[in-house]
Order: structure tokens, then sequence, then C-alpha cells
């Protein structure tokens, strides 16, 4: 009797182990691909929160007259939007019908639930660092506005985003996303994400057991082949971004 109570017990704590280690799954640009609504809209962050993911991915732009929006080229339907008012901007619509949506409109209809976080990522503005940081500090300002510091992870290609973002609040989580820092370089200025390309960590096999030892959490983008998932689940990585959600929710149950 004594050893099957032993069994069990390895067997949960291997169960639980597996558990631990098995990454979230976040949308990147929300739930668009296979449902047919356009990327970085309502309808996709929606689409993210029905499919129940653990985080929704979305890219933030600043417009000429200060306007955080949400989208992710440069362009939206052949205007610029860093050269762009955002009134400019309400002349183009998605496939779907929607206006580009700003910052507070996209986050109240987000933060109107609690299981799926927001993966907010500060886009590098054309017009320079300056604007870049602008629009982090405007950014900041805005989540923080509508109490959703918690429900929210920031990523960005910028390095002066990361550190004036860790300058504003020592807490806030921070994913950097160039893939030109090591661990070690990450953590000594208090960064203590990371989320790079595919490529990245293939060539650097060695940048996520660095990070698991160093404390630094993993997310890789963007997955969207079964052999690629399948990969980065074996190594063990925090988080996979993908356009195909739905796949790795079926490779993960596997």
């Amino acid at each position: 009797m004594k050893q099957i109570v032993i069994t069990a017990v390895v067997i949960l704590c291997a169960s639980l182990a597996t558990w631990a280690q098995t990454p979230k799954i976040i949308a990147h640009r929300g739930a668009w691909k296979n449902t047919q609504v356009p990327q970085n809209s309502i309808a996709s962050l929606q689409k993210a929160i029905e499919q129940g993911v653990w985080g929704t991915e979305f890219d933030v732009h600043l417009t000429k007259d200060d306007i955080l929006v949400v989208n992710h080229d440069q362009d939206f339907y052949g205007l610029d939007i860093a050269m762009s008012t955002y009134q400019e901007l309400l002349a183009k619509t998605h496939p779907n019908g929607e206006k580009i949506p700003t910052i507070e409109e996209y986050l109240k209809e987000g933060y109107k639930q609690k299981k799926t976080k927001m993966i907010f990522e500060i886009k590098t503005n054309k017009l320079g660092v300056e604007r870049t940081v602008k629009a982090t500090e405007m950014s900041y300002q805005a989540v923080k506005k509508l109490k959703g510091l918690d429900k929210t992870v920031f990523i960005a290609f910028s390095y002066p985003a990361c550190l004036k973002l860790r300058e504003l609040d020592k807490n806030v989580k921070i994913q950097y996303l160039n893939g030109d820092k090591t661990p070690e370089q990450l953590k000594q200025d208090h960064i203590y994400e990371l989320d790079y390309n595919v490529k990245v960590f293939k060539k650097n096999p060695d940048y996520i057991p660095q990070a698991k030892k160093l404390g630094i959490k993993t997310n890789v983008w963007t997955v969207n082949k079964k052999e690629d998932m399948e990969y980065f689940i074996a190594q063990g990585v925090d988080f996979i971004t993908t356009d195909q959600p739905e796949l790795l929710k079926k490779v993960l149950s596997k």
C-alpha cells in the first residue's frame, strides 16, 4: 500500500511539472487568421478572448496629433499613421467597417474580462526615439488610468522604450523584442522577460536555458508551423505567440 501511495505521488508530481512547463498561448494581433476578421481590430480582440487564450497581442502607434491608435503597420490603408492626424485616419476603415481603434477604445473592450491578458506592443515611431519614448509614456499612463497594469504586458523593439517603462514602474511587466540583448544584459537592466523571434532562439540555443537560470521568462514569435510549436514546447518556453492559436491549442492538447 505504501509503495502504491509513493508511486501515485511521483506520478502526480511529474504531471504537475509537465503542466507547469506548458507554454501559454498569445494570439498575435488577436485571433484573425482563421476567423476572417481584420487583424488588430476590436473584432480580432473579441475572437481571441472568446477562444480563451492566455494573451492577445496588439500594436500601438502615435499619430501626428498625439493620439494612440491600434494597427500593425505604419500604414493604415494608404495613410501614414505617424504623419497623419486621428481625424485623417478616420477617412479609412477596416473591411468589416471598423474605424481604427484608439487605445482607450481597445483597452476598455479588453478589460471587460479578466482571463485574457493584453499584450501591448509599443511600435517604434518612424520620426525617432523622442516620439517613441513619448508614445511609451502615454501608453503607460493610458493603461494605469484604466487600472489595467496587472492585466497588461508591454512589449517593444525599442530598448529606450523598455528602459522608460522600467523607469516609470519597477513592477510593470516588460518584454524586449529585438533579439540583440542576452538574457544577462536584460537582467542587468531589470528587464525580466524577453520575446524573441523563432530565428533568434534557434541561432542562440543557449538563450532559453540561460533565461531560465536567471529567472527570465521567455516568449517566442511568431510561431505558425506545427514543427516549430513542438520544438519550443520541448524547449520549455513560457509563452508562444502565434497567428494560429487554434492550431497551437491542438498541439498542446496532445
